[in-house]
């Protein structure tokens, strides 16, 4: 199992500063965020990624939030292409293995999202065959919202048409959706059951707690607010066999990293090797919420 933020921790000043970092705090695992755009020229990707595989740290990566598969219009529908292809292929140069991807809200024509993701997707996945990229995940994320188009059972549709299709499993998302029903480890237990059999080989998680209403998602929250309670989510993987990665994007993004990191046994640092996150400039960190994307 594998820890870490979503986004560059704003303490580490620059990308590599906050590789060693993230590293320093005993994590190994780091997402990338793209979501204004995947505006990087390969070299200085290659140069990150290097610095990256030094540390042993995986990477992924987060796609523009401006995707939408199931838009109205054809113009945004084929920029969402270039969206995710473009993303991709930072991602290759990286070294990141998955690249983690908000598809489509369902619009006025819920009936077309899943058609429209799989075209799209398709599309994506065409493209980047043809220039010979095949090691990354193109990962459709559970979203949070009712009017979005991202449950469990919608992303397994999309596997069964398109290939290099995985979930990414944001358990705030699912609990926000549900109207806070992960309330016991046999809740945790049942979701789990049905994201690992679509998972692949690494299950990638995105972990937080969550402000939520009628609509679902509001907003992310940090992990003492217990909702949900994500100690059960760890009771339910402790003597999992299955690989996974989790990548913190509560509003404390590499402090709450570590917080969910020990409550796993096998996992937990010392505790006095941790007692200085602040002093090392976590502060300052949280402040800017440290999902600064430099290149």
């Amino acid at each position: 199992m594998r820890f870490g933020p979503a986004g560059y921790p704003s303490a580490g000043k620059t990308p590599e500063g906050s590789l060693e970092y993230t590293r320093n705090l005993g994590l190994d695992a780091l997402e990338v965020e793209f979501v204004r755009g995947a505006r990087i020229r390969p070299e200085r990707a290659q140069e990150i990624g290097a610095k990256a595989k030094e540390l042993d740290i995986r990477l992924s990566c987060h796609a523009p939030y401006f995707i939408s598969f199931n838009s109205e219009t054809m113009e945004t529908r084929e920029k969402s292409i270039e969206w995710v292809v473009s993303t991709a292929r930072a991602a290759h140069s990286l070294g990141a293995y998955i690249i983690v991807i908000h598809a489509a809200a369902y619009g006025k024509s819920p009936e077309t999202a899943l058609p429209n993701v799989v075209d799209g997707l398709r599309k994506c996945k065409d493209i980047l065959d043809d220039e010979g990229i095949k090691d990354v995940t193109l990962g459709v994320e559970t979203m949070g919202k009712t009017g979005q188009f991202g449950t469990l059972d919608e992303i397994g549709k999309v596997m069964d048409q398109v290939d290099g299709v995985h979930p990414v499993l944001d358990v705030a998302h699912v609990h926000a959706r549900g109207h806070g029903y992960l309330k016991t480890e046999a809740d945790m237990q049942g979701l789990i059951d049905q994201f690992f059999p679509l998972a692949g080989k690494i299950a990638h998680f995105h972990i937080s707690c969550i402000k939520y209403g009628d609509k679902g998602e509001i907003s992310h929250l940090p992990l003492e607010s217990k909702d949900p309670d994500l100690q059960l989510l760890a009771n339910v993987l402790e003597d999992s066999k299955q690989e996974c990665n989790f990548i913190c994007e509560s509003p404390l993004i590499e402090k709450d990293a570590v917080v969910f990191r020990d409550m796993f046994p096998a996992y937990r640092r010392n505790r006095r090797q941790i007692s200085n996150l602040y002093v090392l400039g976590l502060s300052q960190s949280v402040i800017a919420r440290g999902r600064a994307c430099w290149v």
